[in-house]
């Protein structure tokens, strides 16, 4: 057993048995509790659930207490990560999920439409979570979040009319007018990353100022720290909770979908982290970028899918499946991360030993 290790706690060491136990315990919940839906349905305000909120913002929390905000600069000065970033982002990433929505779910033209939402709603909120686990640099996942986020802001209401209504037409396939406001995204953005994000900052800023930079990220951070796994464990027990009773009715509805879905996670992942490493980019940079754009923003497509086809659609069904596919592939992809970190980055002070571990070992 590493150093590492040994200074893991029994839950910090079995991160992904404990996630996938979270997922067990909500698909069961729902499957045998369906009055659970209702209840936690009750809290809720329009189409964002007030746990899955409180619970990412919770989970966010931490890494954004890390953040060292007088470095976000240096993330926009590296032209070539942004441009790389903008491409994987906003060009690779909506073809690919279109390409595969289309090939897989043609016949199936609400869980089509579902999965392309997905791939335009780029990740602004766990990807903070999956970098975290792969070591990688907290400064780039702030600053490339933020840079998605305003793209999400002017531009997903415009890619979602061309990949859903003008698109699907042209390839004679069914198509739908897909009205989304500016006001709204912005809304989706702010709860799911401006509110940790400005939490992080006023904190980090605040505590400094009052104590010091060593009292700071000797005693605070690691005080805080452990919230993100038991914020995270929380979110996935409600997420898969809300839609347990579906996946054990629909068992090969789930697969069709999910198929196409871990098709998308893995290459985005692959592709990414090997365009990264050709660009001369270190470990943790790479990392970043791989787990930015293999990411989605689950929440805002969700949200999106319900405001135009219901929440009992075929659409919002195939929005849902994409978190429960997302959640224990990416913890596969940080293993792979960190393999590739041994292999590939041979600096040997930057070489990770333990596979998984959570965001408390710091």
């Amino acid at each position: 057993m590493s150093k590492v290790s040994s200074r893991l706690g029994f839950l910090d060491r079995y991160l992904t048995a404990w996630i996938f136990a979270a997922m067990a315990v909500g698909v069961i919940a729902g499957w045998l509790y369906p009055g659970i839906v209702p209840f936690l349905n009750k809290f809720s305000v329009g189409t964002t659930s007030i746990p899955i909120a409180v619970g990412l913002i919770v989970m966010m929390y931490p890494p954004f207490t890390k953040v060292k905000y007088e470095r976000l600069h240096e993330v926009f000065r590296n032209k070539r990560v942004l441009g790389l970033s903008l491409v994987q982002n906003w060009i690779v990433g909506p073809l690919l999920m279109f390409v595969l929505a289309v090939v897989f779910l043609r016949g199936y033209p609400e869980y089509m439409a579902g999965l392309i939402m997905i791939g335009l709603a780029r990740c602004i909120a766990m990807v903070i979570v999956w970098n975290e686990l792969a070591k990688g640099d907290t400064e780039y996942a702030a600053g490339l979040v933020a840079f998605n986020s305003l793209f999400q802001v002017f531009f997903f209401s415009v890619y979602a009319w061309v990949f859903i209504t003008v698109l699907p037409a042209k390839l004679g396939l069914h198509s739908t007018i897909v009205n989304v406001s500016i006001g709204e995204i912005a809304k989706s953005v702010f709860i799911y990353l401006g509110v940790p994000f400005l939490a992080g900052f006023l904190t980090r800023t605040v505590l400094i100022r009052a104590k010091s930079r060593e009292w700071y990220e000797h005693n605070f951070v690691p005080r805080v720290s452990p919230l993100t796994l038991i914020a995270l464990l929380f979110t996935i027990m409600v997420m898969f909770s809300l839609k347990g009773g579906y996946i054990v009715r629909l068992p090969l509805d789930v697969v069709r979908i999910a198929v196409p879905l871990l098709i998308y996670f893995v290459v985005m992942f692959l592709v990414s982290f090997y365009m990264g490493k050709k660009l001369g980019a270190d470990y943790s940079k790479t990392a970043t970028l791989a787990f930015t754009a293999a990411s989605n923003n689950f929440e805002l497509a969700i949200a999106v899918a319900v405001a135009v086809f219901g929440i009992n659609s075929g659409a919002a069904f195939a929005a849902v499946i994409g978190p429960l596919v997302e959640v224990p592939v990416m913890v596969a992809l940080v293993n792979v991360a960190f393999y590739f970190q041994r292999h590939y980055f041979p600096n040997p002070q930057s070489i990770t030993i333990e596979p998984v571990c959570s965001p408390t070992a710091q």
